[in-house]
């Protein structure tokens, strides 16, 4: 009798539907509070997704930023999430929804962990401290990267745009490329100069070093890969570059009063 007992209880566990996730459960690093429909929808249009993207949410929760970027946008969509309760749920949701073959994937996994190095959107409802340490891969993402944060900010980061759905707030970063350092300018008007580079995330200063005269750079600005400064010459004449940062050099055009023409700069 009691093996028979045993074994009624084991069919009717397994006869038992999985719990269903409650808001406010306890989770790997976080308790599990949904991001409102809005604000979903108002980071999608912040990071201006469409078709063409990857989107990653990190934490994915139910899945929800994911499910409209790939049912609302077209985008192809991924969410990590710890919780397996949650990642089911999401799963679900994306069969009733009938969403095309890979267009939309959950995975079960650690943030910290998998590898999401391929997105060009990052999602993001996480705690300062979860999203500090994430911080360096963050920027390690390929330059033109865009980040948007539901509620919390990214600590020490400023954010390139911040929004507001009522009072929380969705906040955008770019990834920047990588500047800091020394570099030899030369445009197609025989200029040749050192320009030494600081960087903070997205801000850069410097410095044109010419003979006795160190000109500091001016109108900086860094958008992704997008780049522009200008510097006021030995001669005295204003010198305006902009263009793109490549893996192993800069290039783009300048302007000196009524002068055009190209300019490349590669690391010292």
């Amino acid at each position: 009798m009691l093996v028979a007992s045993l074994v009624l209880v084991a069919a009717v566990a397994r006869a038992e539907p999985p719990a269903e996730p409650k808001v406010g459960q306890a989770g790997k690093d976080v308790i599990w509070i949904p991001t409102p429909e809005p604000v979903v929808e108002r980071m999608l249009r912040t990071a201006q997704v469409t078709e063409k993207d990857h989107v990653v949410d990190l934490g994915a929760g139910d899945g929800r930023l994911v499910l409209a970027a790939a049912r609302q946008f077209g985008a192809r969509a991924t969410g990590i999430e710890y919780d397996a309760g949650l990642v089911a749920v999401a799963r679900r949701e994306a069969a009733r929804l009938k969403l095309p073959a890979g267009r939309f994937t959950m995975v079960q996994g650690d943030v910290f962990k998998e590898d999401f190095r391929d997105a060009t959107v990052v999602g993001l409802y996480l705690l300062p401290e979860m999203l500090l340490r994430l911080r360096p891969l963050l920027l390690r993402m390929r330059p033109g990267t865009r980040i948007v944060s539901h509620h919390f900010k990214i600590p020490d980061w400023e954010p390139d745009e911040v929004s507001w759905v009522g009072v929380r707030g969705v906040y955008l970063w770019i990834v920047p490329a990588d500047v800091a350092g020394g570099w030899r300018l030369t445009s197609s008007d025989g200029l040749a100069v050192d320009v030494d580079v600081e960087q903070s995330f997205q801000r850069f200063k410097g410095r044109a070093q010419f003979v006795g005269v160190k000109a500091g750079l001016r109108g900086t600005s860094l958008v992704g890969d997008a780049i522009a400064f200008a510097f006021v010459d030995e001669q005295g004449a204003l010198r305006e570059f902009t263009g793109r940062v490549l893996p192993d050099h800069m290039e783009g055009t300048f302007r000196v009063g009524a002068v055009a023409g190209t300019w490349t700069a590669a690391r010292r």
